[in-house]
């Protein structure tokens, strides 16, 4: 697999030799990157989706017709080892000669640390530059961190933990809270930053470019129209938001630390690990006295998971339930699904939050 190195000073590094007599064929692991790479592809071919709505990325197993796309694939853009680590082990044996490109390894992408415990210390609600530049040592050390952040992702999402089904619901929580500690490593939640879409829309085009020269003016025009469309989103969602600032609120799972940064609105507590599995009873209880304590205005839960868990962590308490979608579940893959997902986050806090 030619996972490619995309450190470099000032420009998008490209992988020499790369040429295809018509556009490469294309997949991509999320609906959110999907959605980045249709934007650039744009009258000139459209990319395949792995992981299917309705999916947990934490733990999935391909069905026949999803391993023959990512096998037929000339570039795979996906968010990287750290989200998906079944991913990279079904790209090293069923595309081995396609290029692979993590997006999560692209300069100027700003990854975050997991946040620590059901209820997040204090040190961890820092929104300062603590990404991935500082502590992965991101300008000395040419961003060489995959194999060490696979380590850490199949350390939290590997073989040992029990994937009851195919959306990853029971990844045995309980060894994770017998260690007193989420799961290690950064966040791979990235594209719910719109300032990394824009970073991730560029190298998409660059990539391309170079395996398309016949069509590099429409991949490098489409990113630009995507990154404009950016701009305008971001301010529509932060004056949005505005009303409901400082409102306490506890998310399914720490997927939005993304989101909840670029537009300074802060979850208090997560009743899930950060995989989305299962949570323990005394996890549990530790969220309930939260809510309590913070007098929490919702508690959010996913669609792609039940929501009898979050029902009983509100029991006994005054807040209300909403729903967010970190991943485009009810959502039609395509151009506009990237738009539509943070608009639907923004709109669905706004609507549990506000005031009765």
């Amino acid at each position: 697999m030619k996972r490619i190195s995309l450190h470099f000073a000032g420009a998008v590094l490209l992988a020499p030799g790369l040429a295809y007599a018509d556009p490469p064929k294309v997949t991509t692991d999320v609906p959110p990157v999907h959605s980045l790479v249709a934007q650039v592809m744009q009258g000139v071919g459209e990319p395949s989706l792995i992981l299917p709505p309705g999916a947990s990325p934490h733990g999935y197993a391909m069905r026949p017709s999803e391993a023959a796309r990512l096998s037929d694939a000339d570039m795979v853009f996906w968010v990287g080892p750290e989200l998906t680590p079944w991913l990279e082990r079904s790209i090293d044996s069923l595309a081995a000669d396609a290029t692979s490109v993590a997006l999560i390894d692209a300069p100027g992408t700003r990854t975050l640390s997991f946040r620590e415990g059901a209820t997040f210390e204090p040190h961890d609600h820092d929104h300062g530059d603590h990404g991935h530049d500082e502590e992965h040592g991101h300008e000395a050390h040419d961003h060489e961190h995959g194999e060490d952040h696979a380590q850490e992702a199949d350390h939290g999402h590997g073989d040992e933990h029990s994937h009851g089904d195919q959306h990853g619901n029971e990844h045995g929580d309980e060894h994770a809270e017998a260690h007193g500690h989420d799961h290690e490593g950064f966040d791979p939640h990235a594209w719910l930053s719109p300032d990394n879409a824009r970073v991730w829309l560029d190298v998409i085009a660059e990539k391309l470019a170079e395996a398309d020269p016949e069509n590099a003016a429409t991949y490098r025009e489409n990113a630009e129209k995507g990154k404009h469309g950016l701009d305008t989103l971001t301010a529509q969602i932060d004056g949005r938001l505005a009303p409901v600032r400082g409102e306490p609120f506890v998310v399914f799972h720490d997927a939005y630390h993304y989101f909840e940064e670029s537009f300074d609105i802060e979850a208090t507590a997560a009743v899930s690990l950060s995989d989305a599995s299962t949570p323990g009873p005394a996890r549990v209880e530790e969220v309930r006295d939260r809510i309590r304590d913070v007098d929490a205005v919702c508690v959010f839960t996913e669609p792609q998971f039940p929501s009898s868990l979050v029902d009983t962590v509100v029991e006994g308490t005054a807040a209300r339930t909403g729903t967010l979608d970190p991943i485009g579940v009810d959502l039609e893959p395509g151009p506009a699904l990237y738009g539509a997902l943070l608009n639907g986050l923004a709109d669905n806090m706004v609507a549990c939050l506000k005031a009765d």
